[in-house]
């Protein structure tokens, strides 16, 4: 019975001899700092416009012109819409009262990057966005326009996707 006691504690006692205080001792030698790091030289840097990719290619083709929708939004809506700037645009968005839209100015191809969350039909491969003119233009992630809404209120946006869902924009 004794033995197993005396074992106890002698784990007791390298169990503690294992905890030690870690930190840093200020006291001594307070005024040596770490050594001051030499410079590296770097080399100039150039600019230009890069050549076009050769061969074949793992991306997609660049989007032609952006063609009118099938669908396209009445002459009367966009002889009204508002005024909308990239800026204004960037945040999140309600859509149709039942999903999210995330607008970005991060680059992604022609447009800044977006992209939805809980949205069914075209909207689930939305991209990326552009301002044009009076409309917003909502892109997949290929580049091909998807749909695109205009301003009618503050922080309202009416418009329909290619096949003629229904888009309504809030905050």
């Amino acid at each position: 019975m004794q033995l197993r006691y005396a074992i106890t504690g002698l784990v007791v006692a390298l169990a503690l001899a294992g905890c030690q205080r870690t930190a840093y001792d200020y006291s001594s030698n307070s005024n040596a700092g770490p050594a001051p790091l030499t410079a590296q030289p770097v080399p100039s840097v150039q600019g230009g416009q890069l050549p076009p990719p050769t061969g074949s290619s793992q991306f997609p083709a660049a989007p032609t012109a952006t063609a009118p929708m099938p669908g396209a939004q009445s002459g009367a809506m966009a002889a009204n819409a508002l005024d909308v700037t990239k800026e204004s645009m960037v945040g999140s968005w309600r859509v149709n009262g039942s999903c999210d839209m995330f607008l970005t100015l991060t680059n992604l191809g022609s447009g800044s990057r977006g992209g939805t969350r809980g949205c069914v039909g075209e909207l689930t491969a939305m991209g990326s966005w552009e301002v044009a003119g009076k409309q917003v233009l909502l892109k997949d992630r290929s580049g091909n326009q998807i749909g695109s809404v205009y301003k009618t209120a503050d922080n309202r946006f009416q418009g329909q996707t290619n096949t003629g869902q229904q888009i309504s924009l809030s905050r």
